[in-house]
C-alpha cells in the first residue's frame, strides 16, 4: 500500500492537461503525479520542470536522457523509476542493443565513450555522499559542453527528486512500467518490490 493513495486523473484539470505530456513519455500518467495533485502547485511544477529538464537543447538525446535516469535510479535503488527510466528510453529510441546491456554500459560496445562519461556522470552524481570530482569533470568535457552537462544534470536531480519521492511514498507501479521493467531489468533481478 502507498503511505497515500493517488488521486484520480481528472481530480485537478490542470494537472491533468499538462500530464498529458506522460502519455507520449510513458504511454500513461504516472501515479506518482497522481499522488502529487493531493497539492496541485506540486503536481504542476513538477510537471513544468520535468519538461524543461527533458527538452532536447544540444546533443543529449532523448533516449541518453532517459538511460541517464536509469543509472540514476539504479544507483539509489528506486525500482519505480528504473522501469518507468527504462520504458521511456525505449520510447525515446534507445538503441535496442542498449536497452538489453544497459547494465553494461560501461563495457559494452552498443555505447559510447561520450554516453559512457554521461552515464558515469549519473552514477557518481547520485551516490551520497557525492562523486563528483575532477576526474569525472574532466571525462565529461572531453565530449559535452556546459549546456549539455546542465541538462544531464537536471536529469539526475529530477530523478533524485522522483527516487526520494516513490521510494519513500511506496507509489504503486503502473502495469506498463512492470512489462519494460521485467523485459529489460528483470534478468538482473528487478522486481517491483515496495510498488506491487
Amino acid at each position: 500500500m502507498p503511505l497515500v493513495k493517488p488521486l484520480d486523473p481528472s481530480h485537478d484539470q490542470e494537472t491533468k492537461e499538462l500530464a498529458e505530456f506522460f502519455n507520449e513519455t510513458l504511454g500513461f500518467c504516472p501515479n506518482s503525479v497522481l499522488t502529487m495533485q493531493h497539492r496541485p502547485a506540486i503536481s504542476k511544477a513538477f510537471i513544468n520542470l520535468n519538461k524543461a529538464v527533458m527538452a532536447n537543447e544540444g546533443r543529449v538525446s532523448s533516449a541518453l536522457k532517459r538511460m541517464i535516469a536509469w543509472v540514476s535510479s539504479n544507483t539509489t535503488g528506486c525500482r519505480y523509476c528504473q522501469a518507468h527510466a527504462i520504458r521511456a528510453a525505449e520510447r525515446y529510441g534507445a538503441e535496442q542493443e542498449q536497452l538489453d546491456n544497459i547494465w553494461e554500459y560501461r563495457t559494452h560496445p552498443a555505447f559510447s565513450e561520450a554516453e559512457r562519461a554521461a552515464l558515469d556522470f549519473a552514477l557518481v552524481a547520485s551516490q551520497v555522499p557525492n562523486n563528483v570530482g575532477e576526474e569525472i569533470k574532466k571525462r565529461l568535457y572531453q565530449y559535452w559542453d556546459e549546456g549539455e552537462i546542465v541538462e544531464m544534470l537536471g536529469v539526475i536531480s529530477l530523478f533524485g527528486y522522483l527516487n526520494r519521492w516513490n521510494d519513500s511514498m511506496g507509489t504503486s507501479i503502473e502495469d506498463g512500467a512492470v512489462e519494460s521493467g521485467e523485459q529489460y531489468l528483470g534478468k538482473h533481478g528487478w522486481v517491483k518490490g515496495k510498488h506491487g
